[in-house]
């Protein structure tokens, strides 16, 4: 036994004598938590329970060991370490060693309620990030676990359980090391390079791939060959650009993001991993928002992956979660009046009779106003299907007659509702083993062109997301742009609520 578990070993003993309560062990002056960039510690309002909780030697050591790996989930180094703690209870003074104690728990705690829901407080979220992590105490769960000697698996329990979040810590690992070797230099500007080209900035892009992909091999010559476009190839579907194989100016923007930024878009994306509920439903439909992809689950396998359209800049696309209840063939578009204001009437005026071209109708209303309809039919914004689901933003997925979008790699350009490559396929999928709305009454519905709703055989939820860093099954991180700048509100606004100024 090392002479730390002795001195806790000792510890234990007297502790199990005298049995403090959390409320009573509590010591606010440790610093649990600190702002990013090695900013001054805060102090930590650690939780308080009401309950008597003593642990034993193996228990105190546990949790030195999973504090002490907390900064693998992406919060700062120290911001829950277990030292200070672990130092008092090695004390031979008793009252040192029940401080100890109660400042250990107090970190497990406010470390289960960090690893679990996050560290932005609910008051700082934005409206439409509608996704919001349950309210969790872990109190009670940990002392539930301590008395049934399962503080082990209660541990396991709190991270967010997806492969997607457990994919990102093993990537924050390695950005994190490649930040500690200097990151990358940045790439000079210039004309575009492509195969055939022979520049000195050839081998500055060799150097820099190298850095994110261990199978480039570096030779320093000033000659971009096969190898190296497929190098850059592999960089730019990492960050979701047009696989060229040329260093233009969007491929030049991406890899000369710097690795601190990159580091923040791991780290907001892992915080909002635990706004997510603890299970997901095995059948949905997920959206990412910042990527514009929609993929449907049965059964917790995507089956079906397509295209989307996404709101650009100025009219982002909320996150949140509801269900799909019921799908309209041949919608008609009520257009919201922001958008009648904004860019619909100024187009009749300026060019009268634009209104009757694109089938729009002016229906009154009460109060003698007037609100903006476009009838169903080949011109219709929301094509032949619109997917409805209940939300306080009045967003769905839909259809459109525009499918050049599609075809591109930039794709955030609606007002803030989602459009669809596959609305067809889509609503198959949705109304799979539906006696009545099978594939062929979907079909000649749509042909027969009038307006109906059909309701869902059974509601399947619906998520939208913004993941801007993920990893793919080869273990590659890709990272996206972050167009909404909710990375960075988010990583400012964490710090700021450790701070104590949010």
């Amino acid at each position: 036994m090392s002479r730390l578990s002795c001195a806790l070993a000792a510890g234990a003993l007297w502790l199990l004598a005298s049995g403090p309560t959390l409320a009573q062990s509590q010591n606010p002056s440790l610093s649990g938590a600190r702002q990013p960039q090695a900013a001054p510690q805060q102090p930590l309002a650690f939780p308080v329970s009401p309950y008597s909780v003593t642990l034993r030697v193996d228990q105190m050591e546990l949790l030195g060991r999973v504090l002490a790996e907390a900064p693998t989930h992406g919060f700062e180094l120290g911001a829950f370490s277990p030292d200070q703690a672990l130092a008092l209870l090695a004390s031979r003074d008793v009252a040192a060693r029940q401080t100890g104690q109660g400042q250990l728990i107090g970190l497990t705690l406010a470390y289960a309620k960090a690893v679990r829901s996050g560290r932005l407080p609910l008051t700082s979220f934005r409206t439409d990030w509608g996704l919001r992590p349950a309210v969790y105490d872990p109190g009670p769960e940990f002392v539930q676990a301590v008395a049934q000697d399962r503080l082990g698996p209660w541990l396991d329990t709190l991270p967010p359980p997806y492969t997607g979040y457990q994919t990102l810590r093993r990537g924050l690992v390695t950005y994190r090391d490649i930040a500690a070797r200097g990151g990358w230099t940045m790439l000079p500007a210039g004309p575009d390079l492509k195969q055939g080209s022979t520049d000195p900035r050839v081998v500055a892009l060799e150097a820099r791939l190298a850095v994110e992909d261990a199978t480039v091999a570096v030779d320093g010559v000033a000659l971009f060959d096969e190898a190296l476009v497929q190098a850059l190839m592999r960089a730019q579907k990492r960050f979701g650009l047009n696989p060229n194989g040329v260093l233009d100016k969007k491929t030049l923007a991406a890899l000369n993001t710097p690795v601190a930024l990159r580091l923040d878009q791991i780290l907001a994306n892992m915080e909002r991993w635990r706004w997510l509920p603890q299970v997901l439903p095995a059948d949905r439909i997920q959206v990412n928002i910042a990527a514009a992809v929609l993929s449907v689950f049965h059964h917790d396998v995507p089956t079906l992956t397509m295209r989307a359209v996404t709101g650009r800049p100025g009219d982002e696309t909320p996150m949140l979660q509801s269900n799909i209840h019921s799908i309209v063939l041949n919608p008609p578009w009520n257009v919201p009046s922001s958008i009648a204001a904004k860019e619909l009437w100024p187009k009749e005026r300026a060019n009268p009779g634009y209104f009757a071209r694109n089938d729009f109708i002016v229906i009154p209303t009460e109060g003698g106003g007037s609100r903006l309809q476009q009838k169903a039919g080949p011109k219709a914004a929301l094509g032949l299907i619109k997917f409805d689901f209940v939300n306080p933003y009045g967003v769905y997925l839909h259809d459109t007659p525009s499918r050049a979008r599609f075809a591109s790699f930039s794709r955030l350009a609606s007002h803030g509702c989602v459009r669809v490559e596959k609305p067809v396929d889509l609503a198959r999928a949705v109304m799979e083993g539906d006696a009545t709305w099978t594939p062929e009454v979907i079909d000649a519905t749509i042909a027969g062109g009038k307006t109906v709703r059909a309701q869902l055989p059974q509601q399947i939820a619906v998520f939208l997301l913004y993941w801007t860093a993920y990893v793919t099954p080869d273990g590659q991180v890709n990272f996206r742009d972050d167009p909404y700048g909710w990375d960075r509100l988010l990583v400012q606004r964490i710090a700021a609520a450790l701070s104590g100024s949010a």
